[in-house]
Formats: structure tokens, sequence, C-alpha cells
């Protein structure tokens, strides 16, 4: 049997292979053990780097500071606990010092048996006195309530009093009804001339403002006046200016007929044809230029105008140019064909000529026209400014005029309003003093029978105590009377006794005690019967 047949580098091969299994383990043990070795340096590290900023931390300034800080503040909360247990004891000592002093006050102070038994029945004493006192006053009022209600002759006096002050507050309801009433009028009256005054016053701006715009237009009228004037003038220099051209041409013109040189005379003639046309151009464009200022105000007829000027301008500038050409012509020519053409010139140049001066008679008399429309209308706008201005002049006059008589009927009315509120007041014022001497007189009468009875009880009162009225009011009891007239009977009874002793001690006692102790006297009376 065969064998298998193995390669020659298969031994090798495996132990390659067991090298690099070897190798790699090695490698993977190093690279754990510097893992592990790279952990405990970082671990260190981050360690030492832990300690070193604690270390520094609490070595810093500020850990000191706080440190201190918390200290302080820990001893001062000690020293506070401190303070407030000494505090609270002392406290406690004062109270109890306190209590002591008041057990030994009130030990000093609490009286024997007697003692108390005097001091609670002046007690008692006090309030059953003031008991009295206050149902004595009841009394007193019902007394005199009764009184009042029963004395015809005070019914008549209080009803007198009332009319007068029910009089007196119509009266005065009255007035102050119609001086309301006349306020109101004044202030709507004077409401309605304020509004009045603004309006008028608002038409016043109107007006001044209008006059105003008047004299501007008057200026600007004026003004526009004058540049026409200068625009006349300029004209007419214009045409002066074109006379004496011409002359000097027709002067001009012998002497080249005396001289008889014709190629010069063709070459000054043609330059005199220039001056003449470019003459002509600068007048009408000045005329233009004119003409483009005033464009904006003008209708048609000086559009027309302008543009008859430039057709005008624009044929003299071509005739120019024609000229200019002819003399360069000129210099080329014989003296038989320069006589030729001078006389054929001469033609078309008269021709020419004299319709240049049709057109630039008919150029300066539109304008002429124009100026003189333009001034007429100018001295329309003026005497219609003037008329106007007059109108607002008579007008702010009149208007002047009619707020001086308002303020004077005002000021009338205002005088006599016052006249009329100071005559009130007069008449109230004697009314017052009417009603204050009536109500003396009343007060007069009043006293004297106030007076009257006074002597009527006195006198009878000292006739009840001479017969022993005294005693036989006491004899009666106030049992059998109703419990409704106990206290008022025991209160009348008191103000009977007392009552010769006021009147001998005090004459001058108050007419309220004198009518309350003869009210007294006519309800014990009414009792006395009752019983």
């Amino acid at each position: 049997m065969a064998l298998p047949t193995l390669s020659a580098h298969w031994p090798s091969r495996v132990r390659s292979l067991e090298r690099q299994m070897v190798r790699h383990c090695r490698q993977r043990e190093q690279e754990a053990c510097w893992r592990q070795q790279w952990e405990m340096n970082s671990k260190y590290y981050r360690q030492q780097n832990v300690v070193s900023s604690k270390q520094a931390h609490w070595s810093s300034r500020q850990s000191y500071q706080e440190s201190m800080s918390a200290y302080h503040k820990e001893r001062l909360k000690e020293e506070k606990v401190v303070s407030l247990e000494k505090r609270r004891e002392r406290l406690r000592t004062l109270l109890q010092k306190e209590r002591d002093q008041l057990e030994a006050e009130l030990r000093d102070v609490v009286p024997d048996r007697s003692t108390l038994t005097r001091q609670l029945m002046d007690k008692t004493e006090d309030l059953r006195s003031g008991r009295e006192e206050r149902r004595k006053k009841l009394a007193e009022e019902l007394l005199r309530e009764h009184w009042k209600k029963n004395n015809p002759e005070l019914q008549k006096v209080s009803g007198r009093r009332i009319r007068a002050q029910e009089e007196k507050r119509r009266f005065e309801n009255e007035y102050e009804t119609s001086r309301r009433e006349a306020l109101q009028r004044m202030k709507q009256a004077e409401d309605r001339r304020r509004g009045e005054d603004r309006e008028r016053a608002k038409e016043l701006r109107k007006q001044m403002e209008e006059l105003k715009l008047r004299e501007e237009e008057a200026s600007c009228l004026k003004k526009e006046q004058e540049a026409l004037l200068s625009q006349r003038w300029e004209v007419e220099k214009l045409e002066e200016e074109r006379r004496k051209v011409e002359e000097c041409h027709k002067k001009s013109e012998m002497g080249r007929f005396l001289t008889r040189q014709y190629r010069a005379q063709l070459k000054r003639r043609a330059q005199q044809v220039q001056e003449e046309l470019e003459a002509d151009r600068k007048i009408l464009a000045a005329l233009l230029e004119g003409e483009q200022e005033d464009q904006r105000l003008e209708s048609v007829r000086r559009e027309r105008a302008v543009a008859d000027a430039a057709w005008m301008k624009h044929v003299i500038e071509e005739q120019l140019q024609l000229e200019r050409e002819r003399e360069a012509e000129f210099d080329v020519l014989y003296r038989e064909e320069a006589q030729r053409v001078w006389e054929k010139r001469e033609a078309e140049w008269e021709k020419e000529r004299r319709a240049r001066e049709r057109l630039m008679q008919e150029v300066l008399a539109g304008r002429q026209q124009q100026l003189d429309v333009k001034m007429q209308e100018n001295r329309q706008a003026q005497e219609e400014s003037l008329r106007r201005r007059e109108e607002l002049i008579e007008e702010l006059e009149l208007e002047r005029q009619t707020r001086r008589q308002e303020r004077e009927e005002d000021e009338g009315h205002r005088t006599a309003r016052m006249q009329e509120i100071n005559a009130q007041v007069e008449q109230r014022r004697r009314e017052q003093w009417e009603e204050q001497r009536r109500k003396e007189q009343m007060e007069e009468v009043e006293r004297e029978a106030l007076r009257l009875q006074e002597e009527e009880l006195r006198l009878e009162t000292h006739r009840m105590a001479q017969q022993g009225y005294q005693d036989k009011v006491l004899n009666h009891s106030p049992v059998h009377l109703g419990t409704q007239y106990q206290h008022f009977y025991l209160a009348a009874i008191q103000i009977t006794i007392h009552l010769e002793n006021i009147l001998n001690k005090n004459r001058n006692a108050t007419i309220s005690k004198i009518l309350l102790s003869y009210s007294s006297y006519k309800e014990i009376s009414k009792l006395k019967y009752i019983h």
C-alpha cells in the first residue's frame, strides 16, 4: 500500500504559522500591558491633577477668604446664640421681679371687708344717682316738649317764624333761580358773541389775506407793466436801429452808383446785404427769445407769432447763406458780366429787401400789437386790483366800526345789568333789614310774654308754698298713678321743691329753665286732679 507523500515545505509552513501565532500572542500581551500601563498612568495623572487642583484651591486667597468668612459666620452665629440666651435670662429675671413686685403691691392694696363694702355702696349710690339724673333729664325734656306743644302763644310765634323762614326760603329760591337764569342768559349771549367774534375774525383774516394777495398781484402787475414797457422800448429801439441801418445803406448805395466799381460794389453790396440779414436775424432772435420767455403766459396768438418769428429767422439765415455763396462767386466775374450780374442782383436784392421789409413790418407790428394788448390788460388788472383793495379797506373799516359799536353796546348792557343787580342786592338788603326788625319785635314780644309767665309762676309758687302744698304733694303716693306717670311725677316733685330756691338765688336764669319750671307746675296740677 502506498503512503501519501507530503510536500517538503509543509513543516516549515507549520513552523512559520506557529511563529506568527506566538508573535501575535506576544504582541497582544504587550499591547494589553501597554494599555494597562497607560490606564494606570492616566489614572495616576488624573488623581494628581485633582489633588493639585484641590491643593491649589485650598492654598489660594479665595479659599482662605471663604474659610475665614465661614469661620466668622459660625462665630457670629455662636455669639448671637449666646447673646440671645443672655437676653432671655435677663428678661426672665425682670419678669420675675415684676411679678414679685405686683404680688407685693396687690397684697398692700387689697383692703379689708368693711372698706370694700363701703366702696361698693358708694358705687351703687353713684349708679343710682346717675340713673335718677338721666330720668330727671328725660322728664325735663318731656315737660319741655309738652309745654311747647300745648302753648298757643309759642305755637303762634313758631308758626310765624316758620312762615317767615318759608317766605325767606321761597324768596331766596326765586332769587337764586332768577340769578341762575340771568347768568345762563348772559353766558349764552357771551358764547354767541364769542362765536360771532370768531366768525368775524375768520372773515377778517380771509379779507386780509385777500388784500395781501391783491397787493402782491398789484406789485406783480406793476413789474409786468415795467417789463412790457422795457420790451416796447426795445422794439422801438430796434426799429430805430433798422431805420438808421437803412439810411446808411441808402447812402452807401449812392456812393456805389458814383464809383461804378461793380466788382467791389458787388462785394460791398453782398456784405451789406449780409449785414442787413445778420441785423434782421439778431432782431428776430431777440424777439424770439422774448417770445420764448413769455411763452408760458400767452395764448395761441403768441405761439403763432413765435412760429412766424422762427420762420422769418430761418428765411433770413437761408438768404444770408445764399449771399455768402454769391459773394464767393463775385471773385471770378468780369466787368461786363459783373455789371449784368450787378443789375440782376440789384433787382433781386431790391425785391428781397421789400419782401423782408414787409415781413419785418408785419412781425414788428404784431409784436407792438401784442405789447399794446398786454399793457391794456395789465392796466385793467391794476384798476380791478385797486378797486378790490379799496372795497376790502372799506369793508375792514366798516367791520371795525361795527365791532366798536358792539363793544359799546355790550358795555352798556353790562353796566345796566350791574345796576340792576346792585338794585336787587340793595332791595334784598332792605328786605333783610326789615325782616331783622320784625324778628327783633317778635323776640321782644316773646320776652315780654315770658316775663309775664315767669311773674305769674313765681306768684303761684309762692302762694302754693304758703298753703303747705309741698307736704300735701309728698303725702300723695304715686302708686295709684299709672306706671307711665311714675318717673314723670317724681321728677316734677323734685323740680317743684327747688323752684323757689332757684328763683331767689338766680334772678337772671335762662328762659329755658323758667319755661321748664312753669311746665312742671302745670303737669303737677294735672296730676293732682287725676289723683
